[in-house]
């Protein structure tokens, strides 16, 4: 049995580590709340981005785009967001083990490679053995549109470049603080965002515009930026939930530490009642001993 120093000195531990998983509960909630906020605010812009591009391609007999071109699949890239630290709880393994089960139940004919953005994904995709063609180090340090068009930028390049014949976008989806949902969809080529069945997007289908300089400039531009907007909308849900898992798993742990703490106090209060009945025995026995 402990004595009654271990038992004190576990306390102590115990409480130690409770004050830190409460501050980061903290932390990570006051994070969580500008992340809430710039997922919201990038919405409406996507949205009307996509019905942009739906619009025009409706509108248009016959026009097309590289980037929205479908060709057979043999080379596949994956861009897989996951976060730099831990302490997320199953944040950064669930999308770990949705893109390694994508690897090895894919056909095999088909070659695979992976670009990472976080270095938990990096270190868990070296140790499974899998092609990771470059690690994008530090970027949620530096996150913006910016950042994210570059990056959009490059996984275009390899499109287009014919070096990849399609794009997969793997990260965490924010749905609530408690809830997050892993995501593998395709980026490219970029799936033609649906025309709005609504009364007012069949109206609004029955009007056309002028186009300066063309049809094909229009797109040529929107087509790319819709790219980067969806890479960056997945760059916020992924922080986003990252601090609502991380906030999730701190107050699990801090409602561990008051149960252990709980434990160890009715243990200590035992040990040392114990101890005190021993010494009375003791106490009682001696002096029966001198009768």
């Amino acid at each position: 049995m402990a004595s009654l120093r271990d038992i004190r000195k576990r306390i102590r531990s115990v409480k130690s580590t409770q004050q830190i998983t409460k501050a980061m509960k903290m932390v990570s909630a006051a994070k969580l709340r500008r992340a809430q906020d710039a997922i919201v605010a990038a919405r409406p812009y996507a949205r009307a981005l996509d019905q942009m591009i739906a619009d025009l391609v409706s509108r248009s007999e016959g026009i097309s785009h590289p980037l929205l071109t479908s060709r057979p699949v043999r080379r596949v890239e994956i861009l897989v967001l996951t976060s730099d630290r831990g302490l997320a709880g199953g944040f950064n393994a669930n999308v770990i083990r949705r893109v390694s089960r994508y690897a090895y139940e894919r056909d095999k004919a088909t070659s695979l490679r992976l670009t990472t953005v976080g270095r938990k994904g990096l270190e868990a995709f070296r140790r499974r053995h899998l092609d990771v063609r470059k690690d994008h180090a530090g970027l949620y340090a530096r996150l913006s549109y910016e950042t994210a068009r570059s990056l959009a930028e490059e996984m275009t390049a390899e499109f287009l470049d014919d070096r990849v014949d399609q794009v997969l976008l793997a990260y965490n989806e924010f749905v609530s603080a408690i809830t997050q949902r892993v995501v593998l969809t395709p980026l490219l080529p970029f799936e033609r965002p649906k025309a709005d069945e609504s009364d007012a997007g069949k109206l609004r289908s029955l009007i056309d515009f002028e186009y300066e300089p063309s049809k094909e400039a229009v797109l040529d531009r929107l087509v790319p930026q819709a790219v980067a907007t969806r890479i960056y909308r997945a760059l916020l849900e992924s922080v986003a939930s990252e601090h609502g898992a991380r906030m999730s798993a701190m107050e699990s742990a801090t409602s561990n530490a008051d149960d252990a703490i709980s434990r160890l106090t009715l243990t200590y209060n035992r040990t040392r009642q114990a101890a005190i009945t021993k010494e009375l025995m003791e106490i009682v026995s001696g002096a029966e001993a001198l009768k």
